[in-house]
């Protein structure tokens, strides 16, 4: 009997905690609950959409006619401009990533000082990321104006050639790189932060062996915010594949037309894939044709995230790898 009565204590014990977790299951459900709903509509719904229209040719007003993969076919063997428009974004990605990362990183070095009026100066460099993009672009497109922009008169003054910067093939994408370093605060005060959790101790100790500044950076500093740095470097590539604004402001009025900048210059895939979304005055919308190149774009940002991630153990410290 007591041997009975045990266990229908411990099976009435185990079908209260399965009730308990049961319940605290349910209400962390409900919490995130929203977040699924909003999840679904506006991420999920649209990806399944965007892959489905990418098989179809659609214009976003008759009904979309399914064509399978001959849109993927078309981009890779007849569109005349998606090579150079993939050119140009790797250009422009492998001169902007570097920048910004190396002009970042080296302003929050010189800013990581306790020094009178520091806070003065990390806002000052940090003000211009949060201004609107829209209306720094419009300034910019005043600045390189080959006949009274301040560009030109500047290296007049200084009796250096100038240059006719966004209407140049040669000049055009590096003009624009140049204009990415306005917002670079927002790459240094990221920096700053990893900088400043660096232990002192790390630093005191190597200069008792006789660590010089040099050794100190990249013996100490470069391994301790290589995490920070990897995760910098991940969000500046998909963001350097992904611009448009910048390409859309500057030069989709130039001499060139609709395509962006002399001779397909800029003309990188986000700017490509909205004149195919949305058309001109000489075409009529292709939303399929869009959709398709979106999809292109996508895969490309998986793989070369996918590529950084699985070399990123050569160079990226982790204190997981002491143990």
């Amino acid at each position: 009997m007591p041997e009975a009565l045990d266990i229908r204590m411990r099976k009435r014990s185990s079908i209260r905690k399965q009730t308990g977790s049961g319940r605290e299951a349910l209400i962390g459900y409900l919490f995130i609950l929203p977040s699924i709903i909003g999840f679904s509509i506006f991420v999920l719904y649209p990806l399944v959409m965007s892959a489905y229209y990418s098989l179809t040719r659609w214009d976003g007003v008759t009904d979309p006619v399914f064509v399978g993969f001959k849109n993927f076919v078309y981009i890779f063997t007849k569109d005349p401009s998606f090579i150079p428009s993939l050119k140009a974004t790797g250009l422009f990605a492998l001169m902007s990533v570097p920048v910004s990362l190396i002009v970042g990183l080296l302003l929050a070095v010189l800013l990581n000082r306790n020094l009178p009026g520091i806070k003065l100066f990390r806002t000052a460099v940090y003000l211009p990321a949060v201004l609107p993009s829209i209306a720094v672009l419009t300034l910019w497109k005043f600045i390189y104006n080959p006949q009274y922009g301040l560009a030109n008169q500047f290296l007049s003054a200084l009796h250096l050639p100038t240059s006719t910067w966004l209407s140049s093939y040669e000049m055009a994408l590096p003009s624009i790189v140049i204009i990415g370093l306005w917002g670079v605060g927002s790459t240094m005060i990221i920096f700053l932060a990893g900088l400043q959790s660096v232990p002192k101790e790390l630093y005191e100790a190597a200069k008792l062996d006789g660590a010089g500044t040099t050794r100190l950076f990249l013996r100490i500093t470069l391994p301790m915010i290589s995490p920070i740095l990897f995760l910098q470097l991940i969000l500046q590539i998909i963001t350097a594949l992904q611009a448009f604004n910048q390409f859309q402001v500057l030069t989709s009025s130039s001499s060139a037309g609709d395509h962006g900048g002399p001779g397909f210059a800029t003309t990188v895939l986000m700017l490509h894939i909205y004149q195919s979304g949305f058309g001109s005055l000489s075409q009529f919308p292709q939303i399929g044709y869009a959709s398709a190149e979106v999809w292109v774009l996508f895969i490309l940002i998986g793989l070369i995230t996918i590529f950084t991630f699985r070399f990123s153990s050569m160079w990226v410290y982790e204190e997981s790898n002491l143990d």
